[in-house]
């Protein structure tokens, strides 16, 4: 008897206990250790660039790598979530996520800012984005996507895709016309689902970004060009039930009646929109939380544990089946809190693991090197160089280092544009003359060579020069006494330019 109560007391208490574990302990114990813990230069630098979207400063390095508090790495990703440039951060990274260089819109960037300042929950944010009717820059998403170019027309299909890979992490783009060749889990059914949710939906004004629709009064027609046999579906959700379409009388299919004389822009009484916003976004939805958790792994370490991002299917796995399980089920158990999310991954060992070593991707084993995007890169030089903001120097990172319309930014592509550009580019190197307040205006004043030295690595590597760096470096600057504020200019540029300084490790 008290054997079997033994029993019942530790089958109850157990999992209690190890659920009221902080998560990023729990994946502790799911991902083998294996590099050392970065040394805390390279953990202050990666952490500032992903949480800050910049370098940290000179003075916070030093500070950081002279504080001995034990807790001192938790500390700053606390200081860093609460810090005023997390928000904007967070807009900047999801914006080129979710919109993938599509464009720009200052109400969705202050809409993206104000959301991440207020720490508003996932499935709220995708609600309103997929709704597409709020006037506070949310109907982004949908909007941009409804734009027509030219003749051609609107990119219904490319606006189906798009849901299903950034909402769903699946990308149904070859479904389209037949069920997908080489994913048996991909069915054409699930291609027209989702695009029975926009296919009535249009650009009503395109100045202000406003959606609306025609009413959906049937199903959706198709049929695969491999068999030829006529179906139907109407709004469906991959893997889940068609809705019913609700059946009006003539001319009642609207909540407010279309009017050309008072550009009165009808409603329909049953919005496919609202309805794919009231179904995906749920707790129920595993796919919803997967991805999301999936895409924040890969934005912090470099990696999804389901890679490409796209691709959720049995026949490409997570690399750690029950880490992605355990962030989906307590992201939902948190209520989808983002900031939680991040904290959480932020802790763990694996984002804090040394990038020295070799191992394979998927495994974790070490850091992964991550190209800085295109607006951290504009601002970790500023912040390097101790530069005043300058938007016409941002557009030129922009328009050097970004990716294409449409291309996901989930690789390290280096380009000889990109190498170019931080090596010639006039604006960039006007950054290393000396300027009031500058970096090179503030270390010619100092004497001493070996600290001119190490406070170029610190302010712009985030870490103290090696013994033969400072060597070269002092060696450097001896021999152009009479050229001083130049020198110090090259040796800057020289870091500036170089991998280390490109890609967060």
């Amino acid at each position: 008897m008290f054997r079997s109560l033994l029993i019942l007391v530790l089958f109850v208490l157990v999992p209690a206990l190890h659920a009221a574990e902080p998560l990023h302990l729990r994946i502790n114990r799911l991902i083998p250790v294996a590099a050392n813990p970065a040394d805390d230069a390279e953990f202050l630098r990666r952490v500032t660039l992903d949480l800050a979207g910049t370098i940290p400063t000179a003075e916070e390095t030093k500070r950081f790598l002279a504080d001995p508090s034990p807790d001192k790495r938790t500390k700053r990703i606390e200081e860093l979530l609460a810090a005023p440039t997390y928000a904007p951060r967070m807009a900047s990274l999801f914006h080129v996520m979710w919109m993938e260089r599509l464009g720009d819109s200052s109400d969705w960037t202050k809409y993206l800012t104000d959301s991440f300042a207020k720490n508003k929950p996932w499935d709220a944010m995708a609600k309103e984005m997929l709704r597409a009717d709020g006037t506070d820059g949310s109907s982004f998403f949908i909007a941009k996507r409804l734009e027509n170019y030219g003749q051609n027309p609107v990119d219904y299909s490319g606006l189906t895709r798009d849901v299903g890979r950034l909402f769903l992490g699946k990308n149904f783009q070859c479904c389209e016309c037949h069920d997908h060749l080489t994913v048996d889990e991909y069915k054409q059914q699930h291609f027209q689902g989702l695009f029975a949710f926009v296919r009535n939906a249009y650009l009503a004004d395109a100045k202000a970004m406003k959606v609306a629709e025609k009413p959906t009064l049937d199903k959706l027609a198709f049929a695969s060009v491999f068999t030829k046999v006529p179906m139907t579906t109407a709004p469906a959700l991959p893997g889940g039930m068609m809705l019913e379409i609700p059946q009006f009388a003539k001319g009642d299919e609207f909540a407010v009646k279309p009017d050309r004389k008072t550009n009165t822009v009808g409603v329909p009484k049953f919005r496919t929109l609202a309805a794919l916003a009231e179904q995906l976004p749920t707790p129920s939805n595993a796919d919803f939380a997967r991805n999301f958790v999936n895409r924040v792994w890969f934005l912090l370490l470099g990696r999804g544990l389901v890679h490409p991002l796209d691709l959720h299917h049995k026949d490409n796995p997570a690399s750690h089946p029950a880490v992605l399980e355990l962030l989906a089920r307590e992201f939902v158990e948190h209520k989808f809190d983002i900031r939680w999310l991040v904290r959480e991954i932020t802790l763990t060992q694996a984002y804090q693991r040394s990038s020295l070593g070799s191992a394979k991707l998927e495994s974790f084993a070490v850091a992964l090197e991550k190209r800085l995007t295109a607006e951290q890169l504009y601002a970790a030089v500023m912040a390097a160089t101790e530069s005043k903001p300058n938007d016409a120097l941002k557009a030129k990172f922009l328009k050097a280092f970004a990716n294409q319309p449409r291309e996901p930014e989930d690789e390290i592509a280096p380009s000889l544009k990109a190498a170019l550009f931080l090596l010639h580019d006039k604006d960039v190197l006007e950054l290393l003359k000396p300027k009031e307040g500058n970096l090179v205006d503030r270390l010619k004043r100092v004497d001493k060579t070996e600290i001119i030295a190490n406070e170029l690595f610190v302010a712009i590597l985030t870490r103290n020069p090696t013994a033969d760096e400072v060597k070269t470096a002092t060696s450097f600057l001896a021999k152009r006494t009479d050229r001083k504020a130049d020198a110090i200019g090259k040796l800057a540029w020289a870091l500036l330019a170089s991998t280390e300084f490109g890609v967060n490790h």
